[in-house]
């Protein structure tokens, strides 16, 4: 398979053979396998309190009063400690010994990493996460693209390669969030763009366009390819990315 490696102005520097991996079979279960393996590794373990509830003096009545025999607090009638009664203790709280982490093949994490690779270059796919472009893909630059130190710069490159209007999309899409996450620190939501990935360090200079991320070659992984489980990301590769791609299982 062979792809066009392209100028910061638009025009065409030659033609590349693409690495073996974006002939590799598309394989949704394990992208998602591989992307829930992932997102399940930033969870944060919480719980409650073991004794909580516990910790009261509360007894029994004993026989001969008419009242069930829950444990109630001295000097009063109120239950307590059990959890089927109001005002006990919670039945089954979260607790921090639960096994969050989700596991995976080793094998079968580079197989879904490979299937995701493939999928970036599939337009059906592509078309059908939404994203918007011109051309063909993969939209591969040469390695100038990586000196870009202006943000105007790397518009103007994006105009010319046809994929701009994908950020315009992400741009239009941003909302205020329904529901309590307004007050947690997402206040906003907005759609997935363009995933840049680059050789030594990432393009600081593209890291502030709506929808984008900028990632090293040696930093990508499924959930980049993949948001949301589904793959097919419209993705800008420079010359040397694609080359260090034959170094990734």
């Amino acid at each position: 398979m062979k792809a066009q490696v392209k100028t910061i102005e638009g025009g065409v520097a030659k033609d590349i053979e693409l690495p073996a991996m974006f002939k590799e079979e598309y394989r949704p279960d394990l992208i998602k396998k591989a992307v829930m393996a992932l997102q399940s590794t930033k969870r944060q373990p919480h719980g409650t309190y073991p004794y909580a509830g516990i910790l009261s003096s509360a007894v029994g009545w004993g026989s001969g009063r008419g009242a069930s025999h829950v444990p109630r607090i001295k000097n009063g009638s109120r239950a307590a400690k059990v959890p089927q009664a109001r005002g006990g203790r919670e039945a089954h709280p979260p607790v921090v010994a639960k096994v969050l982490i989700k596991q995976i093949n080793q094998k079968e994490k580079q197989k879904a990493f490979r299937s995701a690779i493939a999928a970036s270059v599939r337009e059906d796919l592509i078309r059908n996460r939404g994203h918007i472009y011109e051309g063909a893909v993969p939209v591969i630059f040469e390695d100038k693209f990586e000196t870009l130190n202006r943000t105007q710069d790397v518009i103007s490159a994006l105009i010319a390669a046809g994929v701009y209007k994908d950020i315009e999309r992400a741009k239009e899409s941003r909302k205020v969030r329904a529901g309590k996450g307004k007050l947690r620190g997402r206040r906003y939501k907005q759609r997935k763009s363009l995933l840049i990935v680059t050789t030594r360090e990432p393009l600081r200079s593209a890291r502030n366009l709506a929808g984008v991320d900028v990632v090293t070659i040696d930093q990508l992984n499924v959930e980049h390819l993949a948001p949301g489980m589904q793959a097919g990301r419209l993705t800008v590769w420079t010359e040397s990315a694609l080359s260090g791609l034959e170094e990734k299982k």
